[in-house]
Parts: C-alpha cells; structure tokens; sequence
C-alpha cells in the first residue's frame, strides 16, 4: 500500500465499499467523514479566537474603567459634627474695666454741725436751758443762721470730688493679634452647619490614588477664623494619608467668609477645628 493514500478520499471509500450495499448508512458516512472533520476543525479555531478575542475586550474595559474618572465610582463625604474633636472649653475671667468707686464724704465742718440728742425722761429741775426744745418763734427771733456757713464749706469740697470724678478716664479697648481657642460667641458658617457640610460634599475631590489603594478614614483639620471672616492659618492636626491631607486643606482654604468670633462684643481671631470623613462608597 502507498504512503500516499488518502483514507477519507472517495476513491478509498470505494474500494472498501466494492461489492457492498452502498445505500447503507455507513457509506454516507464515510463518504462525508472528511467534510465533517473539517467543520468540526474549523468550528474549534472559531471558538478559540472568540475567546481569546472575549478576554482581551474584559482586560481592556477592566483598565479603561480603572483610569476614568472618579466620580462615576461614587464617591461620598461625611463631615462630622466639629464639637468630637473641639478641644474643652475653659472659661476665662472676663476683663472688666470698671469705675472705682468714690464716696463722697461729707466735710468735717458739716459733720461737726450735727447734734444728736438721746431722747430720756427726767424731771424738770434736771432740764437745763440749752437742752429745752425751742418754738418756732424763738428760733425766727435768733439772730444765727443755722449751717449756712458750714454748707458753704461744704459744697466746695463736693465740686473738688465731683472734678476728680469727671477726671478718671477709661482706656480704650485696642485689637489684638491673639488668636483665641475659646470666645464668647464662636465663628459660624453661613446658613449653620448642615450648609458647611453640603459645601464639603459638593467641593471635595476625592485623591485618585487614594481611591485606586483604596484609602478611607478621618481627617481633621484646624484653621484660624480672621476678624473679617476669612481663612487664615489652616494646618492638618491628625491626618491620614498625604493625599487625603492635601485634599482637605485644600477645599478649606476655599471655604467663603464666616461669620466671626465675638469677644466682649469684638471681633477676634479664633482657632477652628473641623474634622472630614473620607469614605468611598460601594
């Protein structure tokens, strides 16, 4: 036999099939053998270059999806009530600037002039002449006007005190670069607290990196409130990775004017503590 034979041609089938009932099943079959084989051949390669083709289109949107942006990830931010972390209040005194209390004293003359007499019963032949009550018409005929000269006296020396009252001068209450931790009335956002929070939502941009790595936690920061309501001085005081660090001092110094602090009716400068949740919904 040649090595050159093809077993699947129609000439072998022939052969084989000499002298046999070719209406039979089984010569369909061979005859149509390589022809299925083929399909069957043609119908794996299919498969696997669609499967190959499947895995390369998962791997590519699994990538474009990771470098989108990161909103369409659904981002959320919490703030949390900024008392948590607000250092305790301690009361100060309160200075009080006030007017040191002068008496006027009455000058001696008017004082000397007083006579107070002891009411006591007695008998008569004890009553001298100066200690009987006069009548009214004895005292129009005496010829001495009772404390006229001695409230005189008197009145100059109630004008010399009344000179040093007019002379005590109150200083005046002058601003200071003193940044308080805790004042009489604090600094305010616009519209209170639930509008701060909104603005945090709204403004926080949530650090790629940090959501790639999958970064989650608390960040609390610390900012001076300025007499006129702006931000001053804003550093981070418990921090939790750079980037979230970074993100929140940043969408702080862009918060608007506040509402400022108020000592003794003053405006100062107050130190306020606000600390962020970073949490990456899903």
């Amino acid at each position: 036999m040649a090595k050159d034979v093809d077993l699947s041609s129609h000439e072998w089938t022939d052969i084989v099939f000499e002298g046999k009932n070719k209406e039979f099943g089984a010569y369909q079959l061979r005859s149509s053998s390589a022809k299925r084989h083929n399909w069957a051949m043609l119908s794996v390669v299919v498969v696997m270059i669609a499967a190959f083709l499947i895995s390369l289109g998962v791997s590519a949107l699994e990538r474009v999806e990771d470098e989108g942006p990161l909103a369409e990830a659904e981002q959320e931010v919490v703030s949390v009530d900024t008392s948590v972390d607000e250092p305790e209040e301690i009361e100060e005194p309160e200075e009080r600037y006030e007017e040191p209390e002068v008496e006027e004293a009455l000058p001696e003359e008017i004082l000397n002039t007083v006579k107070v007499t002891e009411l006591a019963i007695v008998d008569d032949d004890q009553v001298t002449k100066e200690d009987e009550i006069k009548n009214q018409d004895e005292m129009r005929e005496t010829e001495t006007a009772f404390g006229s000269t001695d409230f005189d006296q008197g009145t100059d020396d109630v004008a010399v005190i009344r000179e040093h009252k007019e002379e005590i001068i109150v200083e005046e209450k002058k601003e200071t670069n003193e940044v308080f931790k805790v004042v009489e009335q604090q600094p305010q956002f616009p519209g209170g607290i639930e509008a701060l929070y909104k603005f945090l939502n709204d403004h926080i941009r949530y650090p790629e990196q940090a959501a790639q790595n999958n970064i989650q936690g608390r960040v609390t920061v610390q900012f001076v409130v300025e007499r006129d309501g702006s931000i001053g001085e804003v550093k981070v005081v418990r921090g939790k990775d750079p980037d979230l660090d970074k993100e929140a001092v940043r969408v702080v110094k862009s918060l608007p004017n506040f509402i400022p602090g108020k000592n003794n009716g003053q405006a100062v400068r107050v130190w306020y503590t606000l600390p962020i949740n970073f949490r990456l919904a899903g």
